[in-house]
């Protein structure tokens, strides 16, 4: 009985840890810089957008995944050629509602890659590449194939349809 009691206990704490971490890489996104580079082939945005990791590898990896999150969590800032794009899912309560699906979305290698057309050539260097404390701080442009992006959101749920009211 003892045993069992340990068991769930060190189960529960382990689950809340794994909880807890998840949700602090949701909130880390909150801390990228992403602007609006010129006009895009309709349907996608082109923007510039940092990322930062260990290795220029993983902070490449990152600014893909920030470029994606933008896209449907925060929007894009307009310039002087190019409007604002609002977010796909402007409900701040939909990462919550939905954290299983963007924890498979936006995995090592996940889905969202499906939507990142990267256009730096080659590795990021010069300004675009900054080695910072813990690793290094990455700018790439990126293509996001917004259009598409956002349909495949509105046909698993998460997105509302424009058609489907207000």
């Amino acid at each position: 009985m003892i045993a069992l009691t340990l068991l769930m206990t060190f189960s529960a704490v382990s689950a809340s840890a794994q909880s807890k971490d998840r949700r602090k890489s949701f909130k880390s996104w909150d801390n990228y810089e992403i602007t609006t580079e010129k006009v895009g082939v309709d349907g996608t945005k082109f923007v510039k957008v940092w990322g930062f990791g260990k290795t220029v590898d993983a902070a490449t990896m990152a600014a893909k995944e920030n470029a994606v999150h933008a896209c449907i969590f925060r929007g894009i800032p307009g310039n002087s050629t190019a409007m604002s794009t609002p977010p796909i899912c402007p409900n701040p309560d939909t990462l919550a509602s939905h954290e299983d699906y963007f924890n498979t979305f936006f995995a090592p290698g996940g889905p969202y890659l499906a939507y990142v057309s990267m256009t730096t050539d080659g590795v990021p260097s010069g300004t675009d590449r900054r080695k910072v404390k813990g690793g290094y701080k990455v700018g790439i442009y990126v293509q996001v194939m917004y259009d598409n992006l956002k349909r495949k959101l509105e046909a698993d749920g998460i997105a509302r349809k424009l058609s489907s009211g207000f």
